[in-house]
C-alpha cells in the first residue's frame, strides 16, 4: 500500500515537503527527515510526515473522517464509476465535501449526467441517511449552494467553512480554497475560460489513458504532469498553500483542509499542516483520519486493488492475526 502519512504521537520537526503524487510505502520504517537543520531544534512543532502509521487490523478501509472534494458531477472528466467504488467501501463516521461535487459552469453549457453520476451521489445521500455526518463546504462551481449555508437537505449539512477536531485534539479549518484564488475571485471570466481549457486537457488525458491501457500500463494523469512541470502553475499552487496556511493561522488553528487546485498535499507550511484532499477528475484521491487521529490520502485508483485485498485477508483470517 502507498499513502502519505501523519501520525499522531509527538514529532520534533516539520517533514520535507514532498513533490509528486505525495506517496510513502507503509513498509518503509525510516522517518522523514527534516527540510533544514535549524528545524531539528524546534520541539514545538506538530507532528511529522512519516510513512510507518498502522491500519485498523480488522478494516483498512474503516476510518473516522473521510474528506473528498472536486468530484465535478455534470462532467466527462468526473471519475464516478471511481469515487462510487470508493464509498461502497470505506466506513466513516463523518464525511466533508469540500467543494465543486457538481459542475453548474458546465452544466449552463449543455446538460451532461450519466447514471453513474446519480448512483454516486444517491450513495452519498444513503450515507446520511444511515448515520453518517455528511458536512458540505460548497466551492466555486456548486457556489450557489452557499445561499443555503446553515440549512441541512437530506441529513447533509451545507456550511460555508468548518472548524474540525481530529480524535488527537488537532483543529483544522476546512474551506473550499477558490477564495484565495485571484483569477477566480477578481476574473470570473478568465477562470472560466481557463475552466474550459481545462475540460480540454481532460478529455486529451482519456485518449492518452486510452493508449496507455492498451499498452498494459498504469493510469497517468496529463493534466497533473504538466501541472508540475509548468513553472506558473507550480508558483501559482506554492502562493495558493501560502495563503491558506495564513487563513489557518488566522484562526488559531493547526492546520487546514481545502480543495480546489486538483492536487493532493500533506505537508508543512511553516507551522501549519496544509492539506489537500485532491480530486476526482485526474487524480482520485480522498482524505482520511484514523481513529487515532493520524491523516492520509489515499489514491483509490492505484491503492484500490490492495486495500481490498488487505481487507479480505484480515477478515478471513481473525484468529490467526490474534495468535500473532
Amino acid at each position: 500500500m502507498s499513502v502519505t502519512s501523519v501520525q499522531s504521537s509527538t514529532a520534533t520537526s516539520p517533514a520535507k515537503k514532498t513533490e509528486g503524487r505525495l506517496r510513502r510505502s507503509v513498509g518503509s520504517r525510516r522517518r522523514v527527515r527534516p527540510s533544514s537543520p535549524s528545524s531539528r531544534a524546534d520541539n514545538r512543532r506538530p507532528p511529522i510526515l512519516h510513512s510507518g502509521t498502522p491500519l485498523n487490523r480488522r478494516d483498512p478501509l474503516r476510518f473516522r473522517t473521510v474528506w473528498i472534494s472536486d468530484v465535478h458531477f455534470g462532467t466527462r472528466a468526473c471519475k464516478a464509476e471511481f469515487l462510487l467504488d470508493f464509498l461502497e467501501h470505506a466506513r466513516c463516521e463523518r464525511l466533508y465535501l469540500v467543494g465543486d461535487m457538481i459542475d453548474f459552469w458546465n452544466l449552463k453549457s449543455g446538460w451532461y449526467w450519466p447514471a453513474s453520476h446519480s448512483q454516486a451521489l444517491q450513495k452519498i445521500m444513503e450515507m446520511a441517511a444511515r448515520g453518517t455526518e455528511v458536512i458540505y463546504v460548497p466551492g466555486n462551481h456548486d457556489e450557489l449552494f452557499r445561499d443555503y449555508a446553515g440549512s441541512v437537505f437530506g441529513g447533509v449539512q451545507v456550511v460555508q467553512q468548518v472548524i474540525h477536531e481530529t480524535a488527537d485534539g488537532r483543529r483544522f479549518l476546512v474551506i473550499h480554497g477558490d477564495e484565495f484564488d485571484s483569477i477566480v475571485k477578481h476574473s470570473k471570466w478568465l477562470a472560466v475560460l481557463g475552466s474550459g481549457m481545462y475540460d480540454f486537457l481532460l478529455y486529451a488525458n482519456r485518449w492518452v489513458n486510452f493508449v496507455r491501457r492498451r499498452l498494459g500500463l498504469t493510469y497517468w494523469s496529463l493534466a497533473a504532469y504538466l501541472k508540475h512541470k509548468v513553472k506558473n502553475a507550480v508558483n501559482f499552487i506554492s502562493h495558493f498553500e501560502q495563503a491558506l496556511a495564513r487563513e489557518a493561522r488566522r484562526h488559531r488553528v493547526d492546520g487546514i483542509v481545502c480543495g480546489h487546485i486538483h492536487k493532493a498535499a500533506l505537508e508543512y507550511v511553516g507551522d501549519i499542516l496544509y492539506v489537500n484532499d485532491g480530486d476526482w477528475v485526474e487524480s482520485c484521491t480522498a482524505l482520511v483520519e484514523r481513529h487515532d487521529g493520524s491523516l492520509a490520502v489515499l489514491h483509490w485508483a492505484d491503492e484500490c486493488r490492495w486495500l481490498l485485498e488487505e481487507g479480505r485477508a484480515r477478515a478471513e483470517a481473525p484468529v490467526i492475526e490474534e495468535a500473532a
